[in-house]
């Protein structure tokens, strides 16, 4: 009877915090930036997000599959209903033809990790 209770209190308490989770809702998780010029330069494109969550949402890291692409993020901490978002540029100087770039977000909800996606042609000089 009392390993029972233990386990009933132990169940307790877990649903009680994941009910307390922040949840990521990215708007869109793939970004196509078709056809675009070496000689232009860098392209940037915004991934927003909203905390549909119940606690306050951190974003602890972004990290890109690869040096020609560079994130920044919200390092605040996104209360729930509120915004936020990663930004990621990528440099096509030097890197002719098709790309697909992916961009790993880790934070504080259940999953823990989102995974994002930018792609592309570069055509060359």
């Amino acid at each position: 009877m009392k390993k029972f209770s233990m386990l009933f209190i132990g169940l307790v308490f877990s649903l009680v915090t994941m009910a307390q989770r922040p949840v990521i809702s990215f708007e869109k998780k793939s970004f196509d930036f078709a056809k675009i010029k070496e000689d232009d330069g860098k392209v940037t494109h915004v991934f927003d997000f909203t905390n549909t969550g119940k606690g306050p949402l951190v974003v602890s890291k972004v990290e890109a599959s690869c040096g020609c692409t560079t994130p920044t993020w919200s390092k605040e901490p996104i209360e729930p209903g509120k915004k936020g978002s990663v930004t990621v540029t990528y440099n096509p100087a030097g890197r002719p033809g098709a790309f697909t770039k992916t961009i790993t977000v880790y934070s504080n909800t259940f999953e823990e990790i989102e995974r994002l996606t930018i792609q592309g042609e570069v055509l060359a000089k």
